[in-house]
């Protein structure tokens, strides 16, 4: 792990750490403490990167904590390419050379293929 990784992860867990060994709570709750930047940005990523496991969620938890607006997604496949350009209205009413043409122009990423 990279150091700033490894950072990174020990103060999350001195973070739960110290709130797991907390004493007895008072019956008076004290202001929410506020988060820091760093703090928050984790907490927001977190919530963005439900669903994802393993290398897709350690991936996409680097690039959302270095303040990446989207992280890189992979480039389509050839066969998701033509998935996409079949499922465009366009393409559907479109016969023979026409549909060649627009087909062709759609894989190649062209922006004319989309209106």
């Amino acid at each position: 792990m990279s150091l700033r990784t490894s950072l990174l992860v020990a103060s999350v867990a001195l973070a739960f750490a110290s709130t797991a060994f907390a004493g007895p709570q008072s019956t008076t709750a004290p202001a929410k403490k506020e988060l820091t930047p760093q703090q928050q940005r984790m907490s927001d990523c977190n919530k963005q990167a439900a669903g994802k496991k393993g290398d897709e969620h350690k991936a996409f938890m680097s690039a959302c904590l270095k303040g990446d607006a989207t992280p890189a997604a992979k480039p389509m496949t050839q066969q998701e390419k033509m998935k996409a350009c079949n499922a465009d209205p366009q393409a559907k009413s479109l016969k023979g050379d026409a549909r060649k043409q627009f087909m062709s122009s759609c894989l190649k990423g062209d922006a004319a293929a989309h209106p």
